[in-house]
């Protein structure tokens, strides 16, 4: 069952970030990804947006919103994924009188997040040396590609391209000999952690200013945000100058810890220590395996799991995925099914944390959500508002921090330096 309220109607209490304003220059996944997380923390997100178009991830599908008569929005799922708690103001920046307001916001914000190519913004004069000069406590993160500096500084850089540039492909997928290739990971994975890595690297300016009153640059790039999380394969690399291969499911380091196959489907026996594998063995009606000297410490599996993992494999051929995951969990050793994703928003830990939510949409009527991770006990997460529709907030935000009166936002509209949402269009 999905949370089909906002998380702050449990609880009247603001966000930890609630009265900070953040100016979202961002597009596809990477900075939404940051602003969201900020967002669901209280802060005030508005998202700058090209009229008539949008962030490019607007038209990346289907799967799109369907509204209320079944027909398909201009909301792509993909946009949906990352935009909640969000404004969206369409705003022409290539334009001087774009550039104008954007800087004007800037002046008013307390963070500003942008991922365009290095030097892009320079010239629109939206840099952060020249926003510094009005707002010195502004916190600016540039999330780019490969940085602002280095040999690479001016390339663009996407998620597919720094899978394979950054390492995680070479370690995905099955050995060439098992008939596997080098594979990218399901999800957008180095942009999230990209946008993660700088939502952390908010908070600490943010805390730095807090003592200080100064505001700073923060520089992540999708690279080093990519390399950072080789973590144990990484180091391993370091320490012994090996170059790991890829194991599909298996693990590096411990034995036994991937799939195996019941005799329907699939499952994962996860085995961390060599009590948990003497406890496998038991149930398995294999004691011996755990008193074998070449398997019964985790380095001896390791070196030894050529040997081992068929012996294994024909014994879990011999019971369903269900009865080993019953039979090892009432023993202690971690094991679990292999989930698509209806199962995952099916199972009932899932529905007990909240990971399915549904907030009202003004196109469709509702729109089901992924949950944020983040719960915290004196400042929850809010689901204040679902992702916006392109230019929606534009008069309501140009108005509340800008002064700016109906004549202007329309004549502004007229000149195609503005976009308006529909209702703001029939109101002004």
């Amino acid at each position: 069952m999905s949370q089909s309220s906002p998380a702050s109607q449990s609880s009247p209490a603001p966000g930890a970030l609630s009265g900070l304003v953040v100016l979202d220059l961002s597009r596809i996944l990477a900075g939404p990804t940051c602003t969201q997380i900020l967002g669901d923390l209280g802060a005030e997100v508005i998202k700058i947006e090209r009229p008539g178009k949008g962030d490019d991830t607007r038209g990346w599908g289907p799967p799109f919103l369907k509204d209320r008569d079944g027909r398909e929005t201009s909301e792509s799922a993909y946009y949906l994924s990352s935009n909640r708690n969000k404004a969206s103001v369409a705003i022409d920046l290539a334009s001087a009188d774009g550039q104008k307001l954007i800087a004007d916001l800037a002046e008013k914000a307390d963070i500003l997040v942008e991922n365009f190519k290095v030097g892009d913004l320079k010239r629109r004069g939206l840099d952060h040396d020249t926003l510094k000069s009005r707002n010195p406590s502004l916190i600016y993160c540039s999330i780019s590609g490969f940085g602002q500096t280095g040999p690479y500084a001016q390339r663009a850089g996407y998620d597919f391209l720094i899978q394979g540039m950054g390492g995680i492909m070479s370690l995905t997928g099955f050995a060439d000999e098992d008939g596997g290739t080098e594979t990218k990971c399901g999800t957008g994975i180095a942009d999230v952690m990209c946008g993660m890595y700088a939502a952390v690297s908010i908070l600490a300016a943010l805390n730095h200013r807090n003592a200080t009153g100064e505001g700073q640059h923060i520089d992540i790039s999708l690279l080093d945000a990519q390399v950072s999380w080789l973590i144990n394969q990484g180091v391993g690399y370091l320490v012994s100058g090996e170059v790991p291969g890829r194991r599909g499911n298996a693990h590096p380091t411990i034995v036994p810890y991937e799939t195996f196959p019941g005799s329907d489907t699939s499952f994962i026996l996860a085995v961390g220590n060599d009590t948990q594998f003497e406890k496998f063995c038991a149930v398995a009606k294999a004691p011996e395996l755990a008193g074998d000297p070449l398997y019964a410490k985790n380095a001896d599996r390791v070196r030894n799991r050529a040997q081992l993992i068929p012996i294994l494999r024909r014994l879990t051929i011999e019971k369903t995925a269900a009865e080993w995951i019953a039979a090892l969990e009432a023993a202690g050793v971690p094991c679990g099914p292999v989930n698509d994703l209806a199962q995952v928003f099916a199972d009932p830990q899932v529905q007990a944390r909240q990971m399915h939510i549904t907030l009202p949409h003004p196109s469709s009527g509702k729109v089901d959500l992924i949950g944020s991770p983040i719960n915290l006990e004196k400042t929850p997460v809010a689901y204040r508002n679902a992702p916006p529709l392109l230019g929606a907030d534009t008069a309501d935000v140009l108005t509340r921090h800008l002064g700016l009166p109906p004549e202007t936002l329309a004549e502004f509209a007229a000149n195609g330096i503005l976009g308006l949402g529909p209702q703001e269009q029939e109101n002004s």
